[in-house]
């Protein structure tokens, strides 16, 4: 068994490799993404002013204070600990409790410079208690960063192994696979296997370019990313799989591979944060295995987390490839008809 789905994994990687245009496309487009950051955010972080409602419930009895019809913010509502966190690492500008009749600020930020002199011109003299909030600042850069590497890994995976088994049994590959002794789940653990060390690959490099061009933020275990970055990896190949596992037209497959890649590059939390989204938008992106890759990486390169704060997501990206393994193994067609 070991023996033939090394074959499949050294044959499937000898083809990659002839193949200079998509090698060089692997390689090259995360770069020129990475060089295009670095140019674009040199000069200096962007300015978003965002507030958060501290006891929602507090807030109802509040909703006509003037601060709160201010125009270009955006207030959220959230627990408190949350709240004091994202303040003192930049990621807010204030934290106001109407209900204790306090605010939070980092005195280091300018966003909540501004903030605070908008919130104490539409209020009363002596309305508010203030007290400091203070951390180290987290730009966008560093909070975008993980959103990049795991769009790069969600694209290569699918689309990488979802186009090249449709191919294989397209021009009757898998239908010359099936006379010799190897099975569905040989064939696709050999799949998973080639795709993992390209992904695994570019990513390093990815990360190692951010690093030196940007000096991202990494607080936490690199250990730890890396695990998250394996596991991310094996749990969208493993959808890719389950998805090619008897379609035979490429269009078909594209058609349903961008159906699984947009609505996770959108609700993922790729480019933006959906602390301020409905509920109901909140809990739908947690259906999608990259939004739990996300979470683990930013809590491990912002905040520092290790293994055991993430385990829940590593569980959910584990349980996700389980399941679509399954499917795709039990699915599976090597021929095209």
């Amino acid at each position: 068994m070991i023996q033939r789905i090394f074959a499949i994994l050294h044959a499937r990687n000898l083809e990659f490799l002839r193949d200079r245009a998509t090698l060089g496309w692997n390689v090259a487009m995360p770069l020129l993404l990475v060089a295009g950051m670095a140019a674009i955010f040199s000069g200096g972080d962007r300015s978003e002013y965002k507030v958060a409602l501290i006891q929602a419930e507090a807030q109802a009895a509040a909703p006509a204070h003037p601060f709160l019809e201010t125009r270009y913010f955006d207030f959220i509502p959230m627990e408190r600990g949350e709240a004091l966190d994202r303040v003192a690492n930049h990621q807010l500008d204030l934290a106001i409790d109407f209900g204790a009749g306090a605010y939070w600020i980092n005195p280091e930020s300018p966003g909540g410079y501004f903030a605070e002199r908008l919130l104490q011109s539409s209020s009363k003299d002596g309305e508010w208690i203030r007290e400091p909030a203070s951390g180290d600042p987290i730009s966008y850069v560093d909070w975008l960063i993980p959103g990049i590497l795991g769009m790069n890994i969600m694209f290569s995976c699918l689309f990488g192994v979802g186009y090249v088994v449709v191919r294989y049994r397209k021009n009757g590959f898998l239908k010359r696979l099936k006379a010799t002794p190897l099975r569905p789940v040989e064939f696709m653990a050999a799949q998973i296997l080639s795709r993992l060390m390209l992904a695994i690959f570019v990513t390093l490099l990815l990360y190692g370019a951010t690093r030196l061009l940007l000096d991202i933020r990494m607080e936490g275990s690199g250990l730890a990313l890396f695990l998250v970055a394996v596991l991310a990896s094996i749990s969208l190949v493993s959808i890719g799989l389950a998805m090619a596992a008897r379609v035979t037209s490429e269009e078909l497959a594209g058609g349903l591979l961008n159906l699984v890649t947009w609505p996770m590059m959108l609700l993922s939390g790729v480019w933006f944060s959906l602390a301020g989204a409905p509920q109901w938008v909140q809990q739908l992106s947690n259906i999608f295995p990259l939004t739990h890759a996300l979470t683990a990486a930013r809590d491990i390169m912002l905040y520092g987390a290790g293994l055991g704060d993430v385990l829940p997501q590593l569980l959910i990206l584990a349980g996700t490839t389980a399941v679509f393994l399954t499917i795709g193994a039990t699915m599976f067609r090597w021929r095209s008809a």
